[in-house]
C-alpha cells in the first residue's frame, strides 16, 4: 500500500496553490498560526506595521513585491516562536482619491468640483476608495499574503480621524502647529499646496526656456543703461518687484552698440561670447543697491502705488551666485521662497499676477486667462519685440510635478497651516540613527540628506476629501484645537453638530463615519472662550501623508477608544516595516517625524515607558519593479494591466510561488528588478521545478519500496553513507545560513543559500543515489548492509525534503505546504504521533541547525569532487565529447 499521496506528474503549480488556499481557509490556518503563539505563556511579541495602500486602483507588480516581502518576515518570525499580529490598513484620504473621482465625473479642477457640490463629491470619494477592494483581497489571497483584512484600520473612519485630531491638538498645544504665509509648492490643477516630501516624489527632467532680459534703468532715456538679469521662469517676469545683486562682487558696465549693460564682471565673457563689447567701468554690487529701473510690464502699476518707493529697485542678497546667468537675479516675491524672504526684508510688494489656478489674472492684456507655463514662449516673444530680450536659450533641469495629477507645480505665496518640524528636526535626525536601515546607506544618504534639508511641513490642503483640520478660530484672533467629536459637543453653545444627522434623515445610506468630514463638520460652531462670539472651523483638510504617519496610534483609535492605550503600548514600536524607496519622502518620513514630535504626548497620555523614540526598529527599503528595459512599472501608466506584466495573469499561469521566488532570488530587494514572465519562469525552473522533481522522485520510489516514516527508526548518522552524511551536513549549514541571513533581513542571500542546497540535493545526492533507490532488497527482513544503505538513502532524502519544506515555508508557502502535507502530515494521521504533527507547515517551528551534524572537512572534500566534475564537463565540452561517452582515464589537477 502506498504510504504517500502520488505527486501529479503534470506540472500545475497554480491549480495546486488554489487547493492549498482552500485548505488554509477551510481550516483557519492563518488564525491558528496567530493563536498558537499568542496562547503560549511569555510568548515573544514581534510587531509589524502595514503601510496602508489606497484601494482605488488595481495592484501592480510593485505592490506584489512589497507584499511578498512584508509576508516573508512575519511568517518566518512566527515559525521562530514569535506572536506576530498582522493588522491590515487602508489609506483612503487625499488627492489620490479626489483625482480619480474627478476623472470618473469628468471634472477638471477645483472650480468644477465646487460647481458639482462638495457633499456629493465627498460621498463619491468615500464610495471610490474601495472600488478595487476585491482585486486587492484576491491578490493578497493569491500571493499568500497573510494579513488581517477583517480588522483593518481605515483612515476615514471616525475613530481614526479623532485620533489624528488628538495628535494635531497636542502639536498645537506645543506651538508646533501654526498658521503662516509662505511660498508653497502649489499644484494649479488641484489648487492646493504640497509638502516638501510630496514634491520630492514628482520630479521630471524637462527642457524650459531661459532668457537674459534687460531691465532699463530709471534714466534709460538719456543713459541707455540696463541691468541684465537671467531667469528660467519667464512667466514670473510680469510679477517682478526687484533685482538682486551680490554686494561684495564686482560688476561691469559693458558697452554694446549704443547701450550699456550692467552685469557681474566674472560672467561678461561667458554671456557676451563673440559680440563686440567694451567694458567701460566697474563698481561693486553694493554701489548698485537702491537704484531704480522701469518695470517690464505695466499690469501691476496701480496695485503697487503704495509701494512706489520700494518697488522696482536693486537690492542685495547672499543667494546670488556666479555659476550661471548674469550675476543679477530677477525677484518675484510671490513665486519663490528666496524671493519672498528677500521681499519681506526689503519691503518689496508681493505682485501676484498669476492666480491659484495657474492662469494670469484679469488686467494682464492678451495673457489674461492663459496658463502660466504655456505662456513662456509668448512672454519672451513680447519682450523681444520691445527690445528687452538680450538672449534666449533652452535649459534642461529637474522640475517638480504633482505626484498625482502629473501637472507642473509652481511656487506660490499662500497662507496655510504648518507643522514646525524645523524646531524638532535635530531629534528626528538623532532618532534616525537608531534605525536599522537596509540598505544601510539610506540612513545617512537618501533619507538622512532629506532630513538635513528639512523645512516646516505644509500640512493643510485646500481640498475636500481628507481629515478636517481640527482648528476653530474667532474674529478676535482666538484659535482652539479640538481633539475629538465629544470634545466638540462639550463646547459652550455648540451648534451645527446635527448637520450630519439631518442629512442622514434624508438619506439613511449615509455612512456614519462621514460625521467628522466636510462639509458637515464645517457647520459646527461654539462660543469663543475669550470674546463669546461664534468660532468657525478653518476650511482646510490635512495632508494625507499625515494620516498614514499616524497609523501606529490611530489604528487603535488612540487615546479615545476603549483599550487603545494598552494596544498602543503592546504594539510600539514596530520591529519591522518595508515599502518602496519612494517612501523615504513619504511614509518613512511621516512616521518618524510625527512620533518624534508626539513623544511627550505619548508618555503623558499612555504612560509608555519603553525608551524607544522612533516607531520602527528596522526598515527594509525596496527598489522599483521595472520592465526588461529598466523602465519602472507603475499604477499611473497602466502598463501592469497588459498580459505581459499583469500580476494576476502570472499568478493564474505560473503561480504565486514562482512570482514570490523571482522577487526573493533575482537580486537584492533594494535593487531595481527587471521583471518579465520569462524571468519568472526561469526562477521557477531553477528552484521550484527542481524541488518538485526531487519531491516527485521520492514519493514514487518510497511508495514502491514501502518506506514509511512512522515505522522506520531514524538511522544514526554513523551508519549512513558518506554521501548521506555530506548532504545532511550541507542541510544544517544551509539552515544556519538561512536563519542568520533572515535575522539580518538579507533575503537574497537566504534565498541563494536555499537554492544552492536544493541544487546540491537534486544534482548530487539524488543523482548519485539513484542506484541505491533502484536496488532490490537483499534480505527478507531488509537488514543487510545493502538494505541499510537503501534505507539510509530514503531516510536522508525524507529528512532533507521535510527540512526544505520548513525552510522554504516563508518564501514559497504553497509548495512548502504541499510537501509537508504529503510527507510530513498525512503519513502520520493514523499513527500514534498524529496529535503531535502540526496541521500545516506554517504551524511548525523553523528548523534549527545541529552544529554536531556539520562536517566541514567532508564538505571541503565534496567541494573538490564537485569542482573536478565541473572541470571535467568543461573539458568534455571543449573537446566536443558527449557526456555519456566513457573515458579511459581522467587526470584532475586541483
Amino acid at each position: 500500500m502506498a504510504v504517500f499521496k502520488a505527486v501529479d506528474t503534470a506540472i500545475k503549480f497554480a491549480a495546486n496553490e488554489a487547493r492549498i488556499r482552500e485548505f488554509w481557509k477551510a481550516n483557519g490556518i492563518f488564525e491558528k498560526s496567530l493563536r498558537a503563539r499568542e496562547d503560549v505563556k511569555d510568548s515573544k511579541h514581534w510587531v509589524f506595521y502595514e503601510g496602508p495602500p489606497t484601494a482605488n486602483g488595481r495592484p501592480h507588480p510593485g505592490h506584489v513585491l512589497t507584499r511578498v516581502v512584508k509576508d516573508l518576515f512575519p511568517r518566518y518570525k512566527t515559525m521562530c516562536g514569535y506572536y506576530v499580529p498582522r493588522k491590515a490598513g487602508w489609506d483612503t484620504h487625499g488627492l489620490p482619491v479626489e483625482i480619480e473621482v474627478e476623472k470618473e465625473l469628468k471634472l477638471d479642477g477645483k472650480a468644477e468640483v465646487l460647481k458639482y457640490g462638495v457633499e456629493p463629491f465627498v460621498r463619491k470619494c468615500m464610495d471610490s476608495v474601495f472600488k478595487y477592494t476585491t482585486d486587492w483581497e484576491q491578490n493578497s489571497e493569491k500571493i499568500g499574503f497573510w494579513i488581517d483584512l477583517k480588522d483593518a484600520y481605515v483612515t476615514y473612519h471616525k475613530e481614526y480621524v479623532e485620533s489624528v485630531w488628538w495628535s494635531l491638538k497636542e502639536l498645537h498645544a506645543q506651538n508646533l502647529l501654526y498658521r503662516g504665509h509662505k511660498i508653497l509648492p502649489w499644484c494649479p490643477h488641484c489648487q492646493t499646496g504640497l509638502s516638501s516630501h510630496e514634491v520630492g516624489q514628482g520630479y521630471q527632467e524637462v527642457e524650459d526656456p531661459s532668457c537674459f532680459i534687460t531691465f532699463r534703468t530709471e534714466d534709460w532715456a538719456t543713459s541707455k543703461t540696463n541691468f541684465l538679469a537671467w531667469t528660467t521662469t519667464p512667466w514670473t517676469l510680469p510679477s517682478n518687484a526687484g533685482l538682486a545683486v551680490k554686494a561684495d562682487t564686482e560688476y561691469s558696465h559693458v558697452k554694446l552698440g549704443d547701450e550699456t549693460i550692467i552685469m557681474a564682471s566674472a560672467l561678461v565673457k561667458q554671456v557676451m561670447g563673440k559680440l563686440p563689447f567694451v567694458v567701460t567701468t566697474t563698481e561693486m554690487g553694493s554701489a548698485l543697491v537702491g537704484r531704480k529701473y522701469e518695470p517690464l510690464f505695466d499690469w501691476a502699476t496701480d496695485s503697487v502705488a503704495n509701494s512706489a518707493s520700494t518697488v522696482w529697485r536693486v537690492t542685495s542678497a547672499d543667494f546670488v551666485t556666479l555659476d550661471a546667468g548674469s550675476g543679477i537675479v530677477h525677484i518675484a516675491p510671490a513665486y519663490g521662497a528666496d524671493d519672498y524672504a528677500l521681499g519681506q526684508k526689503e519691503g518689496l510688494p508681493v505682485i501676484q499676477l498669476v492666480g491659484a489656478d495657474g492662469k494670469f489674472v484679469a488686467g494682464c492684456g492678451a495673457f489674461t486667462g492663459r496658463f502660466c507655463k504655456e505662456a513662456d514662449k509668448d512672454i519672451i516673444r513680447d519682450l523681444k519685440e520691445r527690445g528687452l530680450l538680450f538672449k534666449r536659450e533652452n535649459y534642461k533641469h529637474d522640475y517638480p510635478f504633482c505626484w498625482r495629477c502629473k501637472n507642473p507645480l509652481i511656487y506660490f505665496a499662500r497662507g496655510g497651516w504648518f507643522i514646525r518640524t524645523t524646531r524638532e528636526i535635530k531629534n528626528v535626525i538623532a532618532n534616525n540613527q537608531t534605525v536599522d536601515w537596509h540598505p544601510e546607506h539610506i540612513k545617512d544618504g537618501r533619507f538622512g540628506s532629506f532630513l538635513e534639508s528639512n523645512i516646516d511641513w505644509a500640512v493643510s490642503r485646500e481640498r475636500y476629501w481628507g481629515t478636517p483640520l481640527p482648528i476653530w478660530t474667532c474674529e478676535c484672533g482666538n484659535e482652539e484645537a479640538i481633539g475629538s467629536f465629544n470634545e466638540l459637543k462639550s463646547k459652550p453653545n455648540a451648534k451645527g453638530l446635527d448637520a450630519f444627522d439631518k442629512a442622514k434623515q434624508k438619506d439613511p445610506t449615509l455612512n456614519d463615519h462621514l460625521r467628522v468630514h466636510k462639509p458637515w463638520i464645517d457647520d459646527a460652531t461654539f462660543d469663543c472662550s475669550k470674546c463669546g462670539k461664534g468660532m468657525q472651523r478653518v476650511n482646510e483638510v490635512i495632508d494625507c501623508w499625515y494620516d498614514s504617519g499616524a497609523m501606529p496610534f490611530a489604528q487603535w483609535g488612540y487615546p479615545h477608544a476603549p483599550g487603545s492605550k494598552e494596544l498602543f503600548n503592546q504594539n510600539w514600536p514596530a520591529d519591522f516595516i518595508s515599502e518602496a524607496i519612494d517612501q523615504t519622502r513619504g511614509w518613512f518620513y511621516s512616521l518618524i517625524t510625527e512620533s518624534t514630535l508626539l513623544r511627550e504626548s505619548f508618555a503623558k497620555t499612555s504612560g509608555i515607558t519603553r525608551d524607544y523614540p522612533v516607531p520602527y526598529k528596522t526598515c527594509l527599503v525596496l527598489g522599483h519593479v521595472c520592465d526588461e528595459k529598466g523602465i519602472k512599472l507603475s499604477k499611473s501608466n497602466k502598463d501592469h494591466q497588459t498580459p505581459k506584466y499583469d500580476p494576476n495573469a502570472i499568478l493564474d499561469d505560473e503561480g504565486a510561488d514562482a512570482l514570490r521566488w523571482f522577487f526573493y532570488s533575482s537580486t537584492n530587494p533594494w535593487t531595481n528588478s527587471r521583471f518579465s514572465r520569462p524571468a519568472v519562469r526561469e526562477a521557477q525552473k531553477e528552484f521550484l521545478l527542481k524541488l518538485r522533481n526531487v519531491f516527485s522522485f521520492f514519493t514514487i520510489y518510497a511508495n514502491i519500496d514501502g518506506f514509511d516514516p512512522k515505522f522506520i527508526e531514524e538511522l544514526d548518522l554513523i551508519t549512513r553513507t558518506q554521501l548521506d552524511r555530506w548532504i545532511i551536513s550541507e542541510l544544517h549549514q544551509t539552515i544556519r545560513i538561512v536563519r542568520a541571513k533572515l535575522d539580518g533581513y538579507d533575503i537574497y542571500s537566504a534565498a541563494t543559500a536555499l537554492n544552492s542546497f536544493v541544487d546540491s540535493l537534486s544534482n548530487w545526492h539524488v543523482r548519485r543515489s539513484r542506484e541505491r533507490f533502484w536496488a532490490s532488497w537483499q534480505h527478507e527482513d531488509k537488514n543487510t548492509d545493502r538494505d541499510i544503505e537503501k534505507w539510509s538513502a530514503y531516510w536522508t532524502l525524507y529528512e532533507c525534503l521535510i527540512a526544505v519544506a520548513q525552510l522554504a515555508a516563508p518564501f514559497t508557502p504553497f509548495m512548502a505546504e504541499e510537501i509537508w502535507q504529503t510527507l510530513g502530515r498525512e503519513p502520520h494521521l493514523n499513527g500514534d504521533l498524529a496529535e503531535f504533527v502540526p496541521e500545516s507547515v506554517h504551524l511548525c517551528n523553523y528548523p534549527e541547525a545541529d552544529e554536531a551534524l556539520i562536517d566541514l572537512a567532508l564538505a571541503e572534500e565534496f567541494k573538490l569532487v564537485r569542482e573536478a566534475a565541473s572541470l571535467g564537463r568543461a573539458a568534455r565540452s571543449n573537446s566536443k565529447l558527449k557526456t555519456r561517452q566513457p573515458l579511459a582515464k581522467v587526470v584532475a589537477i586541483l
